[in-house]
């Protein structure tokens, strides 16, 4: 299993490149107080000094440590030549330098410190990654966070505590991450602040589960003399053989590092299936979402008019019902316009009354001014024409969203010569000619017989067997006497004839015959609309659409001035694109070294 480690190091190195915390890596966090010695702890298992020392928050950004065992003489194999020492450093945010000297890598940790989190003691969540080289350590990936604190001290910010602790919160409470919690020897357990943090997240904390591992680190004054930590483990095993020899081979700094990387590894392997299941399903998700991107435009010309020729394919492919992705959710494209054809505007024109809005007393009205100065024998045509314009061009408003011409075509001419509307009328035309023949029989004897209007064959071909033979004025009447005034006529200074009056049964039979005209002609127009309205559209929208739409749109944008303005992406897409094409690379990486495990590497 010591091949795990190394494993969980290659997954951090692949993802820190694309600085994402998506997936939660197992981890060893160190958690304690300022001067616990949670620093000392640290140098203690790498053998070096190499971690900034100082009053106040010292550790103010995350320190991710790996520790990477080498045999003695491999430093020329695993640096290709470029190192000549055995012990080394290397930092991800400095690429390949390499560091040498442990001096050298307390002052970078400084500095970097400073360039992110300012040298006003503030703290930030980004972290650090260091890598050390070395055969005097075993493999093992740490997280040294900051000092748990409780008052401000110096130019710390008020909050300091509220940040460490948050801070502290967000790496131990990834389900993977194991907690060293470091508490001083000389403190109660009882109030160890690194174990009441860890309990927030694991409540099972207490007893510790893991065990406890005494330490013997170096006194402030063993810091001020210079003592190394090689010359500080030796005295720890000094101290714990004569002191404590019963419990020697359970404590020290050696068996700390030794249970720590059997930890980690048993942990890590615990980890190993569900963390493969996240990658593969995370990078099939990267890879969905980097499709929905496309591809970044490079020839522009190119694109524009396949964008063109594709949007203009898919217009036509929606209109007929061939389209690939079928919606099921609403009606659209063709269906769509079908629907409104058939039913929505079918039946709003049926909704129409013929009738409607049209009184009696309006048709009496419109047969009287159609008269003028005399009363006429028969209802005058113009008075039909008149009033069935006014109903026909109620059907303009349901018509006027879909073709208007049509409608305006219908006002233009009444064509009483239709073959439906003659015979409708025909129906009319028996009852009517029989009432013309008796009006011709009451006339005064003082109008000769031959005078009257002939009803034989030259009568039906001037048109009494049709609606303008129906309507067709014969011989003004005279009146019964001379001076009276002419009969049905109206005085100039008269309103129109009340509603309340009672009709004439003449009056009562000619608005009859006009409802009944102007009724069977709407019906007509109307029919003729609803026939008419979707050819039109058809024809004259839709089809051409489909047949004019692509070459209207090359002639319109396929223009040199306008393919910047229209294909240029935006930084967001750019980076968004980019961000996604990393983090997939990362993932499928990721993956590939969790493949190269082998079975055997797990017991």
């Amino acid at each position: 299993m010591e091949a795990l480690i190394p494993v969980i190091n290659k997954l951090q190195d692949v993802f820190n490149t694309v600085g994402a915390d998506i997936i939660q890596l197992p981890q060893i966090a160190v958690v304690g107080t300022q001067s616990s010695g949670k620093s000392s702890v640290l140098e203690s298992l790498v053998g070096r000094d190499l971690l900034p020392r100082g009053t106040g928050v010292v550790t103010r950004r995350p320190l991710i440590l790996q520790l990477v065992h080498v045999e003695p003489g491999d430093a020329r194999k695993h640096e290709d030549g470029s190192r000549e020492g055995e012990e080394w450093g290397k930092f991800l945010h400095t690429k390949n330098q390499i560091f040498g000297d442990f001096e050298e890598i307390r002052q970078e940790i400084e500095n970097e410190t400073e360039r992110i989190s300012g040298t006003n003691k503030g703290i930030s969540d980004d972290p650090i990654h260091l890598k050390i080289f070395s055969p005097h350590v075993v493999n093992l990936t740490l997280v040294d966070l900051p000092g748990i604190t409780k008052v401000p001290v110096g130019d710390q910010p008020n909050d300091i505590e509220v940040q460490i602790k948050d801070l502290i919160l967000k790496h131990i409470s990834n389900p993977n991450c194991i907690i060293l919690a470091v508490s001083a020897a000389n403190t109660d357990m009882a109030t160890s602040e690194a174990l009441k943090v860890a309990r927030e997240v694991d409540p099972d904390v207490i007893p510790v589960k893991l065990g406890l591992i005494g330490v013997v680190n170096r006194s402030q004054l063993d810091i001020n003399n210079k003592k190394s930590v090689a010359d500080a483990i030796r005295d720890e095993h000094a101290f714990l053989q004569k002191k404590y020899p019963s419990l020697a081979s359970r404590n020290g700094t050696k068996y700390l590092a030794r249970t720590l990387n059997r930890l980690l590894m048993h942990h890590i392997r615990d980890c190993l299936p569900e963390l493969k299941a996240r990658i593969n399903v995370l990078a099939s998700q990267y890879q969905s979402l980097l499709s929905s991107y496309g591809e970044p435009v490079e020839d522009q010309s190119s694109t524009l008019l396949q964008l063109i020729t594709k949007f203009a394919a898919e217009y036509c492919n929606t209109i007929e019902g061939t389209a690939k992705y079928i919606e099921t959710a609403e009606l659209c494209g063709g269906a769509r316009i079908c629907y409104i054809f058939h039913e929505t505007f079918g039946r709003t024109l049926e909704s129409v009354d013929p009738l409607g809005g049209l009184s009696t007393i309006d048709i009496l009205t419109a047969i009287r001014n159609a008269t003028g100065p005399r009363p006429s024998l028969f209802v005058p045509e113009i008075s039909f024409e008149l009033l069935v314009k006014k109903q026909v061009k109620r059907l303009e408003e349901p018509s006027l969203r879909c073709v208007h011409n049509l409608v305006a075509i219908e006002l233009a001419y009444i064509n009483t010569k239709h073959p439906d509307f003659a015979d409708a009328c025909g129906i009319m035309n028996n009852n009517i000619e029989e009432e013309r023949r008796n009006r011709m029989r009451e006339l005064p004897s003082a109008v000769p017989r031959d005078k009257a209007p002939s009803a034989g064959p030259q009568g039906e071909q001037d048109g009494t067997g049709n609606w303008r033979g129906m309507l067709k004025k014969g011989d003004e009447a005279p009146s019964s006497r001379p001076g009276s005034p002419l009969r049905g006529s109206v005085n100039l200074l008269d309103v129109p004839v009340p509603a309340a009056r009672k009709l004439s049964s003449r009056e009562q039979r000619d608005c009859e015959v006009i409802e009944r005209l102007i009724k069977s002609y709407f019906l007509i127009v109307r029919k003729n609309i609803q026939d008419s309205v979707p050819k039109a559209v058809m024809h004259f929208l839709v089809n051409h659409v489909k047949d004019s739409l692509q070459s209207e749109l090359v002639g319109q944008l396929y223009k040199l001035g306008l393919l910047n303005e229209l294909l240029t992406e935006s930084e967001d897409m750019a980076q968004r694109r980019k961000e996604a094409a990393d983090m997939l690379q990362a993932l499928q990486k990721a993956s590939q070294v969790i493949a190269e495990i082998r079975e055997t590497h797990l017991w």
